[in-house]
């Protein structure tokens, strides 16, 4: 009995806690301005720049607005769906810049360079599956051991 109260008062601290670190109404509108007007500068900071440099610094600077308008939701709606999302953000931004810098190279490197890139890309996101997999796996064990 006492381990279900203690396990139940944790619980309620953890959503509690959580609570009270997202973010209100005005404070993600100030937030998503940021973010937009530093991915707007980070782009505008690409203009100066010439051939793929621009095109991976392009996709930086996406890659970085993507991750962070993400991270923001997390802050903003915490859940693990947002929270898998910023995953995905971060395992495609990733991905995106790996490809454009292949386009450096020329040939069978550039093949090969993108085939890694590819396969870092999807070893990510059976990374991320495997993790869902096994935190839906985590709370019906808890069910389970609870009922006895």
């Amino acid at each position: 009995m006492n381990h279900k109260l203690i396990s139940l008062v944790a619980a309620c601290f953890a959503v509690g806690s959580t609570a009270a670190l997202a973010l209100t109404n005005d404070e993600h509108k100030a937030e998503m301005k940021k973010v937009e007007a530093t991915a707007k500068a980070d782009k505008k900071a690409c203009a100066a720049m010439k051939d793929n440099a621009r095109d991976i610094c392009k996709a930086e600077a996406k890659g970085r607005e993507k991750i962070a308008k993400a991270e923001l939701e997390q802050r903003f709606r915490p859940s693990p769906k947002n929270e898998a999302d910023v995953k995905s953000a971060k395992a495609n931004a990733t991905y995106d810049v790996a490809k454009e810098k292949c386009e450096d190279q020329k040939g069978a490197a550039q093949a090969t360079c993108k085939k890694e890139a590819k396969a870092a890309h999807e070893s990510a996101k059976a990374d991320m599956k495997a993790e869902k997999k096994a935190e839906k796996a985590v709370p019906a064990k808890a069910a389970n051991a609870n009922k006895g």
